[in-house]
């Protein structure tokens, strides 16, 4: 009796540890299983920030979402989202063709790689410029000015003009929200 109960906590532990390490290869080392825009955009609200997925710096507020239209755009698509708000998500595809999602932005705390290209803009009359995480460096997305400005201009300048966006992709960030559901309180911390 005593052997057929260890070997039953045995198996139950063994089933746990096994389910775990699923959660956690579909969380961390597969993460195209889920769609890459819903950790980002799904639930965003005014109040909501949006991290680096790689850091977890903060970048924008749902309130810096600002709509930039695109007739280059593969497809566009509404998610509508906790709370009834929608977010435009566009694809793109660069000439190597890769794709992006991306959600435009007014502003965001990203760096800015100048001198800005004209060359293969996906908004016409726009040059763009590369946007990675200020702490670690990834590729968030790209920022778009005119493209009749100089092809080096000041952050300052970038960020108080009305003419200026990001476009960040989708699946390079997380909603703070979605982050933290993703943490995990050991057991033997619960009260």
């Amino acid at each position: 009796m005593r052997c057929k109960l260890g070997l039953w906590l045995l198996v139950k532990q063994l089933e746990t540890l096994i389910s775990m390490q699923y959660i956690y290869f579909v969380l961390l080392v597969y993460p195209a299983a889920y769609r890459p825009g819903e950790a980002c955009a799904a639930g965003t609200s005014a109040d909501t920030l949006l991290l680096c997925r790689a850091c977890g710096h903060e970048l924008a507020a749902g309130t810096d979402i600002h709509f930039v239209p695109s007739r280059l755009a593969l497809s566009s698509r509404n998610d509508t989202l906790l709370g009834g708000r929608r977010v435009n998500v566009q694809l793109f595809e660069n000439p190597h063709g890769h794709r992006f999602e991306v959600i435009t932005f007014r502003k965001a705390d990203v760096t800015q790689h100048w001198p800005a290209d004209k060359r293969f803009s996906w908004f016409p009359g726009y040059s763009w410029t590369v946007a990675t995480c200020p702490r670690c460096n990834s590729h968030l997305g790209w920022a778009f000015q005119p493209i009749d400005w100089p092809d080096t201009i000041t952050k300052t300048r970038f960020e108080e003009s009305e003419h200026t966006f990001l476009a960040l992709i989708t699946h390079q960030m997380l909603r703070e929200d979605f982050a933290s559901s993703l943490l995990m309180t050991p057991k033997s911390f619960v009260s």
